[in-house]
């Protein structure tokens, strides 16, 4: 992902929280026919957090993700064939009635991580390992702390169906565009477009604007 230098970010939480509060990554690698591309969740382990480098914070650290083992892409995800999991955050068009000036040219203003690395596909008997963490992060982060102590027997039962595996990020990019190519007074008038928008995603993105 080419990342202008006016759209990296300023500290590595920022992309950090990105990650955890849009979790439903795109995984992609190529296949012998191909490349394949799933939509599916992935979280950080969060042992290798405080080891992650670069400017995102994430290079070196992993990632857990699983996905139905009859899903093509299953196969394909081997460890001499890189991987690519892309984040996407809040985002929303920009008009230029927003700007008061002319001329002016329309835009997009988005967030999104790229990790990039080597998958290591894991034994059927971590695979409920890998789901029953997912969701205890899930809940903590996004749900409203349901306890899996009566439903584990039932992860079991769905588990054998499933493929899990452990994304080792070797490199890491992010892109926060939120008109920082604007002077102070237009982008305080796109924050505010965003702010007021009935959308959620744009109320996301006002925010990180400020």
């Amino acid at each position: 992902m080419f990342v202008p230098d006016r759209y990296r970010p300023q500290h590595p939480g920022q992309v950090l929280d990105l990650v955890r509060g849009n979790p439903l990554a795109l995984l992609t690698v190529n296949g012998d026919t191909g490349p394949f591309a799933t939509h599916l969740p992935m979280v950080p382990e969060e042992s290798t957090l405080a080891a992650g480098g670069g400017p995102t914070g994430l290079a070196g650290t992993t990632f857990l993700g699983h996905m139905d083992r009859r899903n093509p892409q299953w196969a394909a995800l081997t460890a001499d064939r890189p991987a690519l999991a892309v984040f996407h955050g809040p985002h929303g068009y920009v008009s230029p009635t927003v700007y008061g000036t002319v001329p002016a040219a329309p835009t997009w203003d988005f967030t999104a991580v790229h990790l990039r690395g080597r998958i290591e596909r894991l034994a059927p008997e971590e695979v409920l390992g890998v789901v029953t963490e997912t969701v205890r992060i899930f809940e903590r982060d996004l749900g409203t702390g349901w306890d899996t102590a009566g439903s584990l027997d039932y992860f079991a039962s769905l588990a054998t169906g499933v493929g899990a595996f452990r994304l080792h990020v070797t490199a890491a990019d992010a892109m926060l565009k939120l008109s920082q190519e604007k002077d102070d007074a237009v982008r305080a008038r796109v924050a505010c477009a965003f702010a007021r928008s009935a959308e959620g995603g744009h109320r996301a993105l006002a925010a990180l604007m400020d």
